[in-house]
């Protein structure tokens, strides 16, 4: 393969990756904004929404660096608004709703507490990337997500340690919520090279921090760690559940109606 085969092949893998991560941070900031107005205090509207602003400046810079990777270059917009599902690579964790039944907080903080625990331990990692654009969005992702982070371990502490009701109802959250990690730390869709290279973080190693992180806050909040037969996810080739097209639906429905329009 010719020197510019090489590059345009190195592109594609770093545009594949952090076009991966940028939509985790996009379908998650589109889930965390149906909080708003809805979520059972005034002060955690408040505290959601900027949740939903922090992942959704995330993935604009993700999705910007990929698009502009790609040949023909792409914009977020056109990344966020003219894919179809199967070109998605969001793991299927952050795609699903907040309950079978009826919207639950208890599945929105168990969710939030398993994807900042994951992202904190793969920003952290990316800040010393080798590719400066990654580890310069990772540098202040970091931030962000460790204030999710302890958002969502206050709320999980104080509903597993509260009430009867409220602790059975976050362990139930959490058990059908931890399903769905082993497809964080799956590594199989990341270009060895990027990992060898130091672009990349390889997910399985991030997975013993996850654990005892996590592990931590669920024995201060007297819950367990989920013992669960992993759920069958392909969320990184393109294979979503059936929430995740009711999702696009709505957040892309007005782009797609007026192309190209302008405010």
């Amino acid at each position: 393969m010719s020197v510019v085969g090489d590059r345009a092949r190195r592109d594609l893998d770093r545009a594949a990756y952090v076009t991966a991560l940028g939509d985790d941070a996009l379908i998650a900031a589109q889930r965390m904004g149906e909080w708003i107005a809805t979520a059972p205090q005034i002060e955690e509207d408040v505290a959601l929404g900027n949740i939903a602003l922090d992942l959704l400046g995330q993935a604009r810079s993700l999705l910007s660096y990929a698009g502009a990777l790609l040949d023909p270059v792409r914009t977020e917009d056109e990344l966020a608004y003219f894919r179809d599902e199967r070109e998605f690579r969001n793991v299927q964790l952050v795609e699903r709703g907040w309950g079978r039944e009826r919207r639950d907080f208890g599945v929105a903080m168990a969710r939030l507490l398993i994807l900042s625990t994951y992202q904190h331990a793969l920003y952290s990692a990316l800040a010393s990337s080798t590719d400066e654009t990654v580890a310069a969005i990772a540098a202040k992702a970091v931030k962000e997500v460790d204030y999710h982070r302890d958002h969502a371990t206050m709320w999980v502490i104080r509903l597993g340690d509260g009430t009867a009701d409220s602790h059975l109802r976050v362990q139930a959250a959490l058990d059908e919520e931890w399903r769905y990690v082993d497809e964080l730390f799956e590594g199989s869709w990341v270009a060895p090279a990027l990992v060898e290279s130091g672009v990349a973080a390889d997910p399985a190693r991030l997975r013993a921090t996850f654990d005892r992180r996590a592990a931590a806050v669920l024995a201060e909040a007297t819950l367990t760690v989920p013992e669960v037969t992993p759920a069958v996810t392909g969320g990184r080739r393109g294979v979503h559940t059936q929430e995740m097209g009711y999702l696009l639906a709505e957040m892309q429905h007005l782009a797609r109606s007026h192309p190209g329009a302008t405010w």
